[in-house]
This record gives structure tokens, sequence and C-alpha cells, in this order.
């Protein structure tokens, strides 16, 4: 009863958000969007830091901005992280509206450039002034918003037709160290005593990981070194290689800096502004205030043991012992996790690159030099030796050593770090090429569906075909910390989270220049077909909201999203 009176004012909550805020955006082309001379004017109140956008690929199509040799240089680029953050509208997973091309091998432009999506004009922000100002003049002018600092983004949230983008990158006040933290505003409702580090603005995880090996403390972040601190990866939860024994990245913040809807700044802790303070520290980036900078726990270095695990099918009448192997490891995980381990991996049943290497293959030997059809997986354990990372394994391994040899190539590597600091520039901390398009879905999985009779059953749909096959990556980091983090009540998080071991992800791509047709086939197939799978193993989880299905995670609401309770 209690419950349904609840939901009864929910709704009517909403219903009445709804009515409030619906009203369309101005778009470019309606007689409503400012004149050049508003736009000027909101260009000289942030010191001339207006952009309009221009696509990464313009230069490689006909028009006044056509030229060879930036197009040429654009190409070269196209999958570098680097370069892909350093353009207003660069984007980790570009849109479709204005691909690049090699115009050496002699490819021509099959479509106009477009904007397409993308933002039209972009503030680049150098301090929280700028974010207000630009704030305000989409309140004033009914333009939508949308809120970028490094663009590495699979859902698409760094781009909006019709928009005003604030790019966060450059607001860089400087990254501050604290052997001791204390609270701003000196909150009696934090518990932590420990060491922290102020993040003042659009630093990347590269940047602040380098100040805590320093100073001999471990700092949570990306295990994409590129990954900015402040958006999408922390807002929405936030995993990497030591959250296992740390907790995710959204339950490190310890109190942040926001802009709100009305330019208002604000410091949000567990004492003031805690509505704001929950929903940041898991909510969803973008969405409830513009964060510019935050103060996170830094912990003790530890040592850190690792395991390199490979394995693959000696020919492709072994594909039901591979897909057993895979299966096994899964179940095992939620053992290991409570003993102490963690760490990422992927498997397909084939890759378009080598995913199992072969190092010591011989030129006619019976074994091949790499599998594109393969598991791997890295794996650590804090504050072990490599010997004791070994005897955690060992039952795995026994089970493993009934296929080596025989009808699997297996390979296994042990070995040891005096910090983590050294565990992760290492084996974890890695630049992935991007610039492609692809779609993916994924699905947090707990003990009940990494242990279920079903869950080979799972692997082989999610695994696709030899014609049609998928990219799994598992990211094994749930359990430890993460699970005992429920109990705080400032966090935001999926709940999920707290009973999960392994965020699966399954991800397919298509040709440059694939059609509308197949690139929705490839949509259909990863929504309807592998993340249905996926649910039917573990319907009681849910998912990683930074890491799920484009199309499931714009079909769940309305896109115009509140900031702070008032629509941007």
């Amino acid at each position: 009863m209690l419950f349904g009176i609840l939901l009864s004012l929910l709704c009517a909550l909403g219903e009445a958000v709804v009515e409030a805020n619906n009203k369309c955006r101005c778009a470019p082309t309606d007689p409503c969007w400012p004149s050049i001379a508003e736009w000027n004017n909101l260009n000289n109140s942030v010191s001339g830091k207006l952009i309009q956008n221009v696509q990464p690929a313009a230069p490689c199509y006909p028009g006044p901005l056509q030229n060879d040799a930036a197009c040429e240089y654009v190409d070269a680029h196209w999958t570098s992280e680097a370069f892909q953050a350093s353009t207003a509208i660069g984007l980790s997973y570009p849109t479709e509206s204005c691909p690049v091309f090699n115009i050496s091998a002699g490819q021509q432009p099959t479509q106009n450039c477009t904007l397409g999506d993308q933002p039209v004009y972009t503030v680049n922000a150098t301090e929280a002034a700028d974010v207000a100002k630009s704030i305000q003049f989409a309140e004033k002018n009914n333009i939508r918003v949308v809120i970028r600092d490094t663009g590495h983004d699979l859902l698409r949230r760094s781009t909006g037709y019709g928009s005003l983008q604030i790019w966060i990158k450059y607001v860089r006040q400087g990254i501050d160290y604290q052997g001791t933290f204390i609270h701003t505003q000196k909150c009696s409702k934090s518990t932590w005593t420990g060491s922290a580090f102020r993040i003042g603005g659009g630093y990347t995880w590269s940047d602040v990981l380098g100040e805590a090996a320093s100073r001999g403390v471990i700092v949570v972040g990306g295990g994409t070194p590129s990954v900015g601190c402040l958006g999408g990866w922390m807002q929405g939860g936030g995993h990497g290689p030591a959250v296992h024994d740390f907790g995710l990245g959204a339950d490190q913040v310890l109190e942040a800096q926001v802009v709100l809807a009305d330019g208002q700044l604000v410091t949000a802790n567990a004492c003031q502004h805690s509505d704001l303070f929950f929903a940041i520290r898991g909510g969803g980036g973008g969405t409830y205030g513009v964060v510019v900078s935050t103060t996170v726990k830094a912990h003790a270095t530890v040592k850190v043991a690792a395991q390199q695990l490979s394995f693959a099918p000696l020919n492709s009448s072994y594909m039901r012992d591979f897909m057993k192997a895979v299966s096994l490891v899964h179940n095992a995980y939620p053992d290991l996790s409570d003993k102490g381990m963690s760490g990422y991996g992927s498997w397909s049943i084939a890759s378009p690159t080598p995913l199992v290497y072969n190092y010591n293959y011989t030129l006619g030997g019976p074994i091949a030099a790499n599998f594109t059809t393969g598991f791997t997986h890295t794996v650590a354990v804090f504050g072990k030796t490599a010997e004791e990372a070994e005897t955690i394994f060992a039952p795995v391994m026994a089970q493993l050593a009934d296929f080596d040899g025989r009808r699997l190539f297996v390979n296994t590597t042990y070995s040891s770090f005096t910090t983590y600091a050294a565990y992760y520039t290492a084996l974890s901390g890695v630049e992935i090429p991007l610039g492609s398009s692809a779609a993916l879905g994924s699905r947090l999985l707990d003990r009940k569906a990494l242990t279920s009779p079903k869950l080979n059953e799972t692997l082989y749909a999610i695994a696709g075909t030899k014609e049609e096959p998928s990219s799994v990556n598992i990211v094994f980091i749930g359990g430890g910390q993460v699970t005992k983090d429920g109990a705080d009540a400032c966090s935001g998080v999926n709940p999920a989270w707290r009973t999960s071991y392994v965020h699966n992800i399954v991800a397919r791509g298509w040709a440059p220049g694939a059609d509308e047709a197949t690139r929705n086939a490839v949509y259909s197939d990863i929504t309807n077909v592998k993340v249905r799978a996926m649910k039917e193993l573990a319907p009681d989880t849910g998912a990683y909201m930074n890491e799920v299905s484009y199309i499931y995670f714009w079909a769940a609401g309305d896109a115009d999203v509140s900031l702070a309770g008032r629509s941007l």
C-alpha cells in the first residue's frame, strides 16, 4: 500500500515536470535562433572562446575547407584518442555524418559532410565563469546544451542537434594533493580521514595517476588513461583496475564543485547540496549540473601480482572445447573475486585481428603462430605475491589442463610489481584505437548468472557466428569494495553493481561507409539477440549506464534531461 502511494506521488511529480518542460528547443532553422550579433555577445562575454564547429574530416570534402594534405593528416590520426579529443567535436566513436576516407588510396566521398547531430557552437571554457555564462545564454535563448570533456563516450551524449556545447577539457585549475583530507565546509558526515586529490578541471587520468604515483598513492581511475576525470566516467559509476579493492570511481568522490542550471557555482558534499552530491556520484554525466572540480580519495600503494591467461582451439574442430573453457573460467570468477582477484579480458570466435599469440612458434610447427579465435584476460591480486596468485588460480588451471596441448593452446604467465603504478603502466593503462563505429550492449552478471547451467547457452548466443562474430569484453572488477560501498547512503550508483562480479560487454562493428540498413541490422542483433540473452541469464541485475546498448539508452526516456531540476 505504501509503495503504491509513493509510486502515485512520483508519477504525479513526473507528469508535472514533463508538462513544465514540454517545449521544443530552438533549432538553427527556427526564427528564435540567436542572431550573429547575439552569438558575438556571448563570444565577448567568454573572452573570445566561442567556436563555430566544423567537422574534423571537412578538409576531405568539396567546399571552401577542402585540403588534400589536411585530409591525409586527419585520416592518419583518425584512430588517435589524442587527435579526437583535441578537436571541438571530435568523437572517440564518431557518427556517420562526416566520415573520413583515404584520398591517397583513391577513395572518394560517398556522401555530403554535415554537422548532423553535432553541436553548432562550442564554448572552449577555461574557468567556471565561462560555464555559467554559457548556461545562462542557453537558458535565455532556449537552446539545447551539451557538456563535453574528452568526447570519450559510447552513447553520443557529446552530440545534440542544434546545441551549444560547453567544453570543459581546458578548465584546468590544478591537481592538488592533500596529505590528510579536510572538507571545504568541515562536513561532519564525512568519515574519510585519508589523503585526497582535488582535481580542478578537465584533466585525464593519465594526468592524475602520474601525480598519485609520484606520491606513492593510488587514485581509482579508468583503465584507459585518456578518459576524463570529471565527466561521464565518474558520474556514471567509473570502472578501472583498482575498483575491486578500493571502490567504483563515483564512490571515491568526497566533494565536488558544480555549476547549476542558473549559473550558480555550488559545493556538493554529504552536508550541503547532498541530493546533488548523491546524483552526480553515479546518476549520469551532464545531467544534474556541470562538474568543474572534484576531490577524490587517495589510497596507499600496494604490491600487485598479476596473471595473464590466454587460450585458443588448436583447430576449428575444437570449438566446442573452446567454448567450454570460456564457460568454466566465467564459472570461477565469483570465487576468484572473493579471494581478491580482478581484471579485464576479451574473447571472440573470429576476431579481425589476432587475440592469442604463440611466442614459441616455430616455422612449420604443429601449433599456429597466432589465433583469431581465442580468450585472454589479465587479472591481478593486490598485496600478494605471484606465487600466491598462482595458488589462487590453481583450481581453474587444473580444469584447463584437460584441454592443454590436445585440444587447446593454453598459455599462462605470472608477474609481480612493487607498486600499483608499475602494474598499471605495464599491463593495464592501454590506449585502444578509436574512430570506428560499432554497436554494443552489456549486462552486469552476478554469481547466480555466472554459475548458471544456462551460461554456456548464453555465451554461444553472444558469440555470434564466423560470418557475423562479436567481440566480447569482460570487466571483472565487481565484489570486494564495490560490494561494501553499497552501504554508502550518498552513492547514486546502480545497486546492481553491489551484487555483480562481471560487467559483460558484447560489440559488433561495420565497414566504413556501410549503409543505414546494415548498421540497423547490427544494432538489432546486439539489442534483440545478444543483450536479450544476457538479460534472460541475469534478470535481476541491470547494466552499467556508460556502456549500454545505444538504442536502449535513448529509448529509456526523453533525451532532454534536467540539470539540477531545470531542463537544459
